[in-house]
């Protein structure tokens, strides 16, 4: 294709798409293609790639995006092409959902197969992958090779909800996710500065016949469903959970430890973070996975670990997720959630990976313009965080949970739907969680009201250890204070700057605890002793210094990290005004000081260390 007509045939399309009252189509002819370099191609109607060698290339984050508002009527025996990279060796899980199904002439969107994944060759030559046989585990970089064996979809019915192996059968229906294991080794190939497979990153080259139009996802009552983003262009995440009243507005992404290299489920060691859009005008609320090892059935073990904190108000494509279902029924997945969102964190868009960036945060209160098909004005969507406190849990001195209570105004104490995120770990040994109408939750949006009491809740099926901070506090200044309460005792535990350590006997604790923002007591001989230290961190000397200036007989000094390790413990100090320790062997980060008298009295305090 000429440059010059491409550019002017890109220059049109892109005024189309701001201007999507005008009715268009396009069609490429035989031995022709169109190729899109970093820009977005909008089309109205159908596209036709109408002979095996029409082809559609989108490159370096260009997207294709369609308006229409009924089911595809795309078709022909053409493919697009669009490029996107794993996050996963041979050992570990990504979760995809395709952008493109078979190429045929029929109209409408086709289901899809691994064998459309591709090997990258060039910007626009690519080979076919080689699809091992069944009992071949370990896909290879080089030559680049799929095992067919991990190939799952998982579709919820009124009657059942299972994990069902696809292998190399092409019959995964649009709008289905499916799960699929990396490659082992690496892949040299590089294209527009980005390596086949620099080791355990695989890119795919998804070719096929794009999808498109409004597509239909069966969900079932309180089932899991996996599906993703079925388009080749990003979509509007939480548009797409506000509106389908038919799963619980939630999302919930897999990650996995990718330092587990075993195939065995018995040392997988995963989870899922959930993610909540909160209200159209926010970026959302996401909490990152707890990893959990699993027996030989799937069952979910002891704690072991955190996954990462990722931006996912806008999924990128290929990207897969899990919704639960309200009813039996359906959520559609339409045109109108299609945006022009180009992956990065910078564009609250990731996979599962950071993308390196040369920009820096936008200083902005609100998004930029985003082109969209709904026309929706994301100048008005708040860059800023929704309010909220992050809680710490420290399972068994194991893995982190993280919980999060997210201030919402017109929430309600009760489940708000896209809001309130209900846990996914209902079998784990040791969790705790947010209580409401006795479920269990990991995200609770409230109004906020200083007198306002959280239920939470604590469950184990051996006794258990945990220990709970506040990781940290974002763009909320409501409060200076965070209490747990122990109705039991009557006693409030400043889990802002300490955190609490309590062990419980085996059981379902939901009704002893909450969380306050006021701790009703008054101020006495002990409480002033407490006030009366201060612990400060000099970063630049790397010293941590601690004034005792009642002259207090210490027992204890012990350094934790924000999830409650021990770091260092320091015994029967005296009664010195002022200790120095060094602090120059630590990693930066959040810690927790926590003193201890001879007469009982305990102080903590966080600090930040910061080289």
């Amino acid at each position: 294709m000429d440059s010059k007509l491409l550019k002017r045939t890109l220059f049109i399309f892109a005024g189309l798409f701001l201007q999507n009252s005008v009715n268009a189509q396009m069609y490429v002819s035989p031995n022709s293609y169109v190729f899109v370099n970093n820009q977005v191609v909008f089309v109205k109607q159908q596209l036709e790639l109408n002979a095996v060698n029409s082809n559609f290339y989108l490159r370096k984050d260009a997207q294709l995006v369609q308006g229409s508002m009924s089911t595809s009527t795309n078709k022909g025996l053409g493919s697009l092409s669009v490029f996107q990279e794993g996050t996963t060796n041979n050992f570990q899980f990504d979760y995809w959902c395709s952008p493109v199904g078979g190429s045929n002439a029929t109209a409408g969107n086709s289901p899809f197969g691994i064998t459309q994944l591709k090997n990258i060759v060039s910007e626009i030559i690519s080979d076919n992958s080689t699809i091992l046989a069944m009992n071949n585990y370990d896909g290879a970089a080089s030559p680049f090779a799929i095992s067919p064996y991990w190939i799952f979809k998982l579709t919820a019915s009124s009657n059942y909800s299972d994990w069902n192996q696809v292998g190399a059968t092409s019959n995964i229906n649009v709008g289905e996710g499916f799960t699929m294991k990396g490659s082992s080794g690496t892949n040299l190939t590089t294209v527009y500065g980005v390596q086949n497979n620099p080791g355990g990153k695989q890119r795919y080259d998804f070719r096929g016949k794009p999808n498109d139009g409004t597509i239909s996802i069966p969900v079932a009552f309180e089932q899991f469903t996996l599906t993703g983003n079925p388009y080749p262009s990003a979509i509007d995440l939480s548009a797409f959970l506000i509106e389908q009243t038919h799963c619980t507005g939630i999302a919930y992404f897999w990650e996995q430890d990718k330092t587990v290299d075993s195939h065995f489920i018995a040392d997988y060691k995963g989870g899922y973070g959930a993610f909540s859009p909160g209200t159209i005008g926010s970026s959302g609320v996401y909490v990152p996975a707890t990893f959990y090892s699993y027996d030989g059935s799937g069952n979910e073990g002891s704690a072991s670990g955190s996954g990462g904190n990722y931006e996912r108000r806008f999924s990128p494509v290929g990207q897969g997720f899990m919704i639960d279902g309200l009813v039996n029924g359906t959520v559609e997945m339409k045109n109108s959630y299609r945006v022009f969102v180009k992956e990065d964190a910078l564009n609250y868009s990731q996979f599962e990976k950071n993308i390196n960036s040369n920009k820096t945060k936008a200083t902005s209160a609100y998004m930029s313009d985003i082109p969209s098909v709904s026309g929706f004005d994301y100048k008005t969507v708040s860059t800023a965080p929704t309010p909220q406190i992050r809680f710490n849990t420290l399972l068994n001195n194991q893995g982190v949970r993280q919980i999060v209570l997210a201030f919402i105004p017109g929430a309600t104490d009760g489940v708000d739907r896209a809001m309130d995120a209900i846990s996914s770990s209902d079998d784990s040994p040791a969790d705790v969680y947010f209580v409401i109408d006795d479920e269990e939750y990991l995200i609770d949006a409230v109004s906020f009201d200083i007198d306002k009491k959280i239920p939470i809740g604590f469950k184990n099926t051996n006794q258990a250890n945990f220990k709970i901070t506040v990781k940290g506090m974002l763009n909320f200044t409501g409060t200076n204070s965070v209490y747990l309460h122990d109705k039991t005792t009557d006693l409030y535990h400043d889990i802002k700057n300490d955190f609490y350590d309590l062990t419980l006997p085996a059981g379902v604790n939901n009704t002893q605890f909450e969380i306050t923002f006021k701790n009703n007591v008054t101020l006495g001989i002990d409480e002033t002793a407490r006030q009366s230290f201060v612990v400060y961190q000099n970063n630049s000397t790397k010293n941590l210094t601690i004034s005792n200036p009642l002259l207090l007989d210490l027992a204890s000094c012990n350094l934790y990290d924000v999830a409650g390790k021990l770091i260092f413990n320091k015994k029967d100090l005296g009664s010195n005004s002022s200790y120095t320790f060094s602090t120059s062997g630590l990693s930066d980060g959040i810690y927790i000081v926590k003193i201890a008298t001879k007469d009982k009295i305990e102080v903590g305090q966080k600090i930040i260390i910061r080289r």
